[in-house]
């Protein structure tokens, strides 16, 4: 068997020390570093953490060779165990990787457990060295039937061991129980007011709600129980989904705080309760921002951690791996994220409407999504996704957002059409391919087996394709009325800028095709002055905008003072600004009756 151990001892240097031992090595056992970790599209090279990396057997130097940037070939003498040690640094907030300092540990297999190759298939063990006096651990990991310490674990294979997060540290944890399956909550970090009750039950509901969705009430998950490690950070938010649990990162802000009360003690509960008083309080976006993670990560536990691409089925660790269909496995879990915070009744319908309005308006505010599609942005995500620049919205579009608004678009179209729904098409995925592997046209199959017809003309259009999607019209069918605030002038120009009041007006993006544009406006420049007006926010420029003619513009370039003629006229007449979505007074008892079975679910 396959083992590691792993020393967390060296939190002041943030480095694990790992030490892997190989019985029966190859003649010229190669040892791998995977280069990214599924659920997160980019080559992220974890090899170039790893250092002072050296090989004995029987207590003698075993030479190393580097093959490439994240392999190395051991010369054995004979079938004598393989002990490989090596150090990883663990600096890294992120859900992606590792850290470790004096009060958190954290690590992902895939950046800490070379790969054996040859030897992949094959059971693993994983060992922690003994934790920092007060350090507990929380993992799905299976614990090693003869394990003499609760530190010790086991894995069938390799993707099994690189699938649970480890999570170490003096951290806050709790359970509950969600249709019958046991729930972990590890939260690190967290505000000594911080609501653990209300956190515990909104979390529960969220997951009642979704093993009722895929598999009815009275129905078990497919797995036996579940952990959710959240990081609460100063800033940061996002996520990685794996087969029984999940880690999260928020600003600890966001989370749901408790009233202060006389006689009362801010330590943090340890175990779940009725709600008190206080956490019937409307919840916050930052929090709404929490659940929607909640949702969308746990959702990944069906929708891409076992129901997932073909080209996904087997995974290797030391490249790309490319599918097109990210729109659905990222986008479709992102449209059903919020959805399900208001089916848990965590929030209404039109805090809900709210949320959709805002992906439209960011989808609608990114001319990339003229250039190409939701298939193609799924297939580039190695290469632009995570490598956002200046010309990002021109160029692309986001397969979580546009790919949720194509789900809304089919789940409209399904209920007004065949009264049926999106969610039919998702629980006949699961249930025809056992929970397995699928491709395009398994989805297309779906539709057609759920809706009544097919659907390649949508796939064609909304998939691989930059048509508008028809929302507008659909929305009438629901009796929901779509609308526009007024343009802000960031809007009008077509221009995204950072603001300050030391920092002043700094373009971060220019549109393209608009008015911006046109006046010669770069990324990277201060805006200084418009007309005669120093300016410190975009918005005072207004103050010196015609109605006809020119507006002069003082702009700062590489240190240079340029003069840019800005057309108002260009700028003059009605501007949509960000959507704007609510239920309509008027509408048909066949559209609220539509409306209703939607949301609800």
């Amino acid at each position: 068997m396959i083992r590691y151990t792993v020393d967390a001892s060296a939190t002041s240097s943030h480095s694990f020390a790992v030490e892997l031992r190989v019985p029966g090595p190859a003649a010229e056992q190669v040892l791998s570093l995977p280069v990214w970790i599924p659920g997160s599209y980019l080559v992220r090279e974890f090899a170039r953490h790893l250092s002072a990396i050296e090989a004995t057997q029987g207590g003698l130097p075993v030479p190393l060779r580097q093959i490439d940037k994240a392999s190395w070939a051991a010369s054995c003498e004979g079938p004598g165990e393989l002990v490989v040690r090596y150090a990883v640094y663990a600096f890294d907030t992120s859900v992606r990787a590792a850290f470790l300092d004096s009060s958190r540990g954290f690590f992902n297999g895939t950046g800490v457990c070379l790969r054996v190759a040859g030897r992949e298939a094959g059971p693993h063990r994983l060992a922690l060295a003994p934790l920092p006096d007060g350090w507990d651990v929380a993992t799905t990991l299976p614990r090693a039937a003869d394990a003499g310490t609760a530190l010790d674990f086991v894995a069938a294979d390799y993707d099994e061991l690189v699938d649970h997060p480890v999570e170490l540290g003096r951290f806050w944890r709790a359970s509950f129980s969600a249709a019958g399956v046991a729930h972990d909550f590890v939260v690190a970090g967290a505000l000594p007011d911080f609501d653990a009750e209300r956190l515990l039950g909104d979390a529960r509901r969220i997951c009642e709600a979704e093993i009722a969705f895929w598999h009815g009430k009275g129905r078990q998950a497919p797995f036996d129980r579940y952990l959710f490690l959240l990081n609460a950070v100063d800033e940061g938010h996002g996520g990685l989904e794996h087969r029984s649990s999940t880690a999260l990162v928020a600003p600890r802000r966001e989370l749901p705080r408790r009233a202060a009360r006389a006689g009362v003690s801010a330590a943090i509960p340890t175990l779940p309760t009725a709600a008190t008083p206080d956490s019937k309080a409307e919840p916050g976006d930052g929090y709404v921002g929490v659940l929607g993670l909640i949702a969308h990560e746990y959702f990944h536990a069906w929708n891409v951690k076992r129901l997932k691409p073909r080209e996904f089925a087997a995974l290797d660790y030391s490249r790309e791996n490319y599918t097109e269909l990210l729109w659905f496995f990222e986008g479709f879990t992102s449209y059903y994220d919020d959805l399900f915070v208001l089916r848990s009744g965590l929030i209404d319908a039109t805090r809900y409407l709210k949320l959709v309005a805002k992906t439209m308006t960011t989808v609608g505010a990114t001319p990339g999504r003229e250039v190409q599609s939701v298939a193609a942005a799924s297939f580039d995500a190695w290469v632009k996704y995570y490598r956002a620049d200046e010309n990002t919205p021109n160029a692309t579009v986001s397969y979580y957002a546009k790919g949720s608004l194509v789900a809304l678009a089919f789940d409209l179209t399904l209920r007004s059409e065949r009264g049926t729904s999106l969610d039919d098409v998702m629980r006949r995925l699961w249930s025809q391919s056992d929970g397995g592997p699928i491709g395009e046209a398994d989805i297309a199959a779906a539709l057609e087996a759920v809706g009544g017809r097919t659907y390649a003309p949508e796939l064609a259009a909304w998939v691989h394709g930059n048509v508008e999607l028809p929302l507008g019209p659909l929305w009438r069918r629901f009796g929901v009325e779509l609308d526009h605030a007024p343009a802000t002038l960031a809007q009008r120009l077509g221009v995204r800028v950072s603001e300050g009041a030391l920092t002043g007006v700094k373009v971060t993006h220019v549109l393209r095709g608009g008015a911006a544009e046109r006046a010669g406006l770069s990324a990277g420049d201060e805006v200084l002055a418009a007309g005669e007006w120093r300016l410190r926010r975009l918005d005072d420029a207004l103050r010196s905008l015609p109605s006809q003619g020119e507006l002069a513009l003082l702009v700062a370039r590489d240190q240079r003072v340029l003069r840019l003629a800005l057309d108002a006229g260009s700028l003059a007449g009605p501007s949509a600004g960000a959507v704007q979505l609510k239920r309509s007074q008027g509408a048909s008892a066949a559209a609220r009756a539509l409306c209703e079975a939607w949301l609800a679910g």
